[in-house]
């Protein structure tokens, strides 16, 4: 049930001359190009952008997800014990729990980043989820308490089955099995007589078990694994979902809708018309009548008479749906991309959505004035709009289908947003209405900087001159006039701290800077040709560059002298904030957030929470795939108790 990233790769064209090389593809998000926004780097200190100053407080600051909820990693895995209590996991080592029938969902640390493929509890407190590269975590307290197990294998692991607290087995890659009896102390190999991935395994008791793979390959034990026999399942079709209710009844789904049901312990396999051609990645019976399958497109289909027949049901989502788990013949959930969770308490008549999302387009940058007031925007001319810090994401109408790649506000109401095909969107209401503008080229535009309402800057690349493309404007856009920039490699980020001032980086390390509007663009000595996807000036002297290879770049004199910084990473990195000349964060793909509070002399890594790439950060929010929303949140300050006010004591009156 392994699946991969589904986000575009990001690929640049850099020309160095009339002909170069190919900017690095990245894989992850969809593009790359968008600007810092004005509010990134116009000099605002903590206390103007609205952000609370802190110095060894801040150790407990954390990301948290804003879009989608309770968080965006793909879930693949979900178990419940009753119609209440359940957990599911997923990509980056997430482990949700619910216990009150998925009403809400806490996230618990399961102690990894590698991404976890089956989880199963035997009961409301044990549980073993296992995954990439051979992992294995356990609780024994429902989950407040995750530890990490040797499995002894580096194969990933794609399934797990418990029958009892003590006792179970996972397969995966490669033909991987491994058992325990002792509750994962051990784990110890079995020989499964297969280098296919095995991709699901259900056991009814501690002997009896089924696991299935690719080309309708199906094993089964009766002696807990000391022996696997191959059945003959009839198809070759790949398989991902078994689910057997007893040591007869059984059900494996697959690829093109397929379905193969035994109710002899699979010495026959009986494929049955599931009225689907979508994949089914997982599958869940409660007893031998009652089970339902999911898969791509928002799939469900169910069942209440052994297999019979299949009747689609309505998921209301058109994501993927990987996971599944019933109770009880009524109560079940199913868990899938970006996050999303199913529930239903009637057998599926109803599905009710326990997750939310503004979108789960690919977010391409973004851009706050404020700690409140912000703007996303992304793929298919999505535009999100927050002025509550992003306590909640409302979509805007752009009027565009076309990809939005970069973003700036100067104030709670001007903006400018540009993307493919020479697009720009201009609004002065706070993105009430989004007005397009004669940008004067069809070609793609990465990045743009507003210093006030009227003056900004567009940038990118023209395929047929076969320059870096700079466009001005000093009328808020009425009228846009291209520049020259004198080079031949694509320009992607733009910072001005003044109408005049303003650098520009783009392909094969270049750097351009300009003191009079864009009138001249000097070249600067970038030291790199790594390519540079984002720079953040926060006054007319101090600035940072980020780009590919973890590339830092730093500057105290206006870009005079660019110094290279230890960024701590080798990913790419593609947006970088600074609210002051020391504060500042870089974001970069798969998940990868460092931050500095000395001006980049050290870099620091945190945890973003996420393995889905970042586009661009403003301030202290990030953005990127699947519309990934991470805000940075401070620890919560203890509120001091009141001190008691002494009660006066009576004073004699004085005799007269």
């Amino acid at each position: 049930m392994k699946i991969t990233n589904l986000g575009i790769p990001l690929l640049l064209l850099s020309l160095a001359g009339v002909c170069g090389a190919w900017m690095a593809t990245q894989t992850g998000y969809a593009r790359s190009g968008a600007a810092t926004s004005v509010s990134n780097h116009v000099g605002a200190d903590a206390s103007s952008s609205g952000l609370p100053r802190r110095s060894a407080a801040e150790s407990g600051a954390h990301w948290v997800w804003q879009n989608p909820l309770p968080q965006g990693n793909t879930l693949y895995g979900v178990s419940f014990t009753d119609a209440n209590t359940g957990t599911a996991t997923g990509n980056n080592g997430t482990i949700i729990r619910t216990t009150d029938g998925g009403n809400s969902w806490a996230i618990q640390s399961s102690g990894t980043t590698n991404t976890l493929y089956g989880i199963s509890f035997s009961d409301i407190n044990h549980g073993t989820a296992v995954g990439a590269s051979g992992t294995v975590v356990r609780t024994t307290d429902g989950g407040n308490t995750w530890s990490s197990q040797t499995s002894g294998t580096p194969n990933g692991l794609l399934a797990v089955s418990f029958t009892d607290a003590n006792t179970g087995t996972a397969v995966g890659e490669n033909g991987a099995i491994v058992r325990t009896t002792d509750g994962g102390n051990t784990w110890a190999s079995q020989t499964s007589g297969t280098t296919n991935n095995l991709n699901a395994v259900s056991f009814t008791d501690a002997n009896n078990g089924t696991t299935v793979s690719w080309y309708g390959i199906i094993l089964r034990t009766t002696d807990g694994g000391a022996t696997w026999l191959s059945q003959e399942s009839g198809t070759e079709s790949f398989l991902y979902g078994v689910s057997f209710t007893d040591a007869t009844n059984g059900t494996a789904v697959g690829e093109g809708g397929t379905i193969l049901r035994t109710t002899d312990g699979g010495a026959n396999w009986v494929a049955r018309t599931s009225g689907t051609t979508s994949f089914l990645w997982g599958v869940s019976f409660t007893d031998a009548d009652n089970g339902t399958a999911v898969g791509s497109d928002g799939t469900i289909v169910r069942t209440t008479n052994g297999g019979n027949t299949w009747v689609s049901q309505t998921s209301g989502t058109t994501s993927t749906l990987l996971g599944v788990s019933f109770a009880d013949a009524n109560d079940g959930t199913i868990v899938g991309e970006f996050g999303t969770i199913l529930r239903t308490t009637d057998g599926g008549n109803s599905w009710v959505s326990q997750s939310s999302t503004a979108t789960t387009r690919s977010l391409e940058d973004v851009s706050f004035t404020d700690a409140n007031t912000g703007t996303a925007v992304g793929d298919d001319g999505t535009i999100l709009r927050t002025t509550n810090g992003g306590n909640t994401w409302v979509n805007q109408t752009s009027g565009t289908t076309n990809t939005l790649l970069g973003v700036s506000f100067t104030d709670a109401n001007n903006g400018t947003a540009v993307g493919e095909s020479g697009t720009i969107l201009r609004t002065t209401d706070g993105g009430n209405n989004w007005i397009p503008q004669a940008s004067g080229t069809v070609d793609d535009l990465w990045g743009v900087s507003f210093t006030d309402a009227n003056n900004g800057t567009a940038v990118g690349f023209d395929f047929n001159t076969v320059t870096g493309l700079i466009l001005r404007t000093t009328d808020g856009g009425s009228t846009w006039t291209s520049q020259s920039s004198g080079a031949f490699s694509p320009l992607v980020g733009v910072s001005f701290t003044d109408a005049n001032t303003g650098t520009v980086v783009g392909g094969a390390g270049i750097i351009l800077r300009t003191t009079d509007g864009g009138n001249n663009w000097v070249p600067q000595t970038s030291g790199t040709e790594s390519d540079l996807l984002r720079v953040s000036f926060v006054d007319a002297n101090n600035g940072t560059a980020v780009g590919q290879f973890g590339t830092i770049l730093r500057t105290t004199d206006g870009g005079s002298h660019w110094v290279p910084q230890q960024s701590g990473t080798t990913e790419l990195l593609a947006g970088v904030s600074f609210t002051d000349a020391d504060h500042g964060i870089a974001v970069g793909v798969l998940g990868t957030i460092v931050r500095t509070t000395d001006g980049g002399n050290t870099w620091v890594n945190e945890t973003s929470g996420t393995g889905y790439d970042l586009s661009r950060i403003s301030l202290s929010t990030a953005v990127g795939y699947g519309g990934t929303i991470l805000r940075r949140e401070l620890p919560a300050r203890p509120t001091p108790s009141p001190r008691p006010v002494p009660t006066p004591r009576p004073r004699p009156t004085p005799l007269r």
